[in-house]
């Protein structure tokens, strides 16, 4: 008996094999190319978890006359990058398929990288991480990056009839049936992660007692039982984590209430209370502003809200704040005005304060000019009196520009535009 896991014993040998990822293994696709003519170089595969990057690592290795070996970067230490060494030149070139690549070391890269220069060694790294973010530049420029994209559910059914009908490596000496309701299932709760799904199936196999005649019989309730729940992938640390929040952002700023719902769900689903607490106050000033600026006060009272209820009831004052915010009004003329004038200081343009305006409250202010032509506004009717503020070099600066999105922006642009003109 194998005792191997199903989803080691399934890994894909060549590159046909491969499920999924048809736009870089497909018929004229850059690595099929690469592939079929022989001309691998370094390169780093990068996607979510269950995907397949070390067994697709391995498929395109395999395809190639060149020998290959793996290696895992937080396992495997620089003697065992030396004695990967040895073989390449032994062999004259190898492959070595680096997983977790992000956590190489430097010393390890030190010594790696004039064997990659060489072309002795054909790095091909697997990592969960995007590399634009967590490998080293060094390694990074001498590597082609594909990234890899979640398999759909018709890839998983692939992967789930593959493994049922394989007398090799899967269950194809076996006499298995399976309900369509149950292979589809398996399909869409495992989150695109194709090691799941496999896993669930093994487990149903071995779990299900075969009938007199010999035949297995997989029911939806035994799919349910064994996949349990995997809806999808969420590394709060990882890189999916920041795609979502930033689109959980762009749909509120888009006003999509739904979108901006099932962002919420995600990022709730993954137990993330911080991120949607920072997230939604930022959004309620930077995107919402002025338009609705009882939003940020509401947005902070959900917030607080949610910290003393504690999931799952947080959920409910959370969505609340993210429906208002969605069909709210939007303003980021507050946000704009801010980075225009601190756009201004960076550059240089501050200039000295005006002469009125500097501290009075000292003896010798009078004598140095300080404050003697400023004007009380409170004296004047409607508390308001023309005079200069900013400094000479900045006088006519105009950082705000309101946005008439909202009925409280509206009013303060009308006051602006009257005072701008008097």
């Amino acid at each position: 008996m194998k005792k191997e896991p199903l989803a080691y014993r399934m890994r894909p040998k060549k590159i046909e094999d491969i499920i999924g990822q048809s736009h870089l293994v497909g018929d004229g696709k850059l690595l099929r190319r690469m592939v079929d003519v022989g001309q691998l170089s370094s390169m780093i595969l990068y996607g979510p978890p269950g995907v397949g990057k070390t067994s697709i690592a391995t498929a395109i290795a395999g395809s190639t006359d060149t020998p290959f070996k793996l290696l895992n970067a937080v396992v495997h230490n620089k003697k065992d990058m030396e004695i990967a060494v040895a073989e390449a030149k032994m062999h004259g070139q190898l492959i070595v398929i680096l997983d977790e690549v992000h956590r190489l070391d430097k010393a390890k890269q030190d010594f790696l990288l004039p064997h990659l220069e060489k072309g002795l060694i054909i790095l091909i790294g697997a990592t969960t991480a995007n590399p634009y973010h967590s490998i080293n530049p060094a390694i990074r420029s001498r590597c082609q990056i594909f990234e890899l994209e979640s398999l759909t559910p018709d890839d998983i059914k692939t992967a789930l009839i593959r493994a049922i009908q394989n007398p090799e490596s899967g269950f194809g000496k076996e006499q298995i049936e399976m309900e369509e309701d149950a292979i589809s299932h398996l399909a869409h709760m495992c989150g695109g992660d194709v090691r799941s799904a496999l896993n669930a199936l093994e487990l149903a196999v071995k779990s299900t007692f075969a009938t007199e005649d010999g035949i297995k019989h997989i029911s939806l309730e035994t799919a349910e039982s064994c996949i349990q729940k995997k809806s999808f992938h969420h590394d709060k640390d990882g890189d999916a984590h920041y795609d979502v929040l930033s689109a959980f952002q762009k749909s509120i700023r888009g006003s999509d209430v739904n979108a901006g719902l099932h962002y919420l769900a995600r990022l709730l689903e993954a137990g993330d209370l911080t991120s949607i607490a920072r997230r939604l106050l930022v959004i309620s000033y930077e995107d919402i502003g002025l338009a609705n600026p009882q939003a940020g006060v509401r947005t902070l009272a959900a917030i607080e809200s949610a910290e003393r209820l504690g999931m799952p009831e947080a959920r409910i004052p959370l969505s609340n704040a993210v429906v208002e915010l969605c069909l709210s009004p939007k303003s980021n003329s507050a946000y704009k005005a801010i980075d225009a004038a601190i756009a201004d200081i960076r550059g240089g343009a501050s200039g000295d304060v005006p002469k009125h305006l500097k501290d009075a409250h000292y003896k010798g202010a009078k004598a140095l000019g300080r404050g003697v032509e400023y004007q009380y506004p409170h004296d004047f009717d409607h508390g308001w009196v023309k005079q200069q503020y900013l400094p000479d070099k900045l006088k006519k600066a105009r950082y705000y520009e309101p946005k008439r999105t909202g009925k409280f922006e509206q009013a303060l642009a009308d006051i602006y535009d009257k005072l701008d003109q008097r």
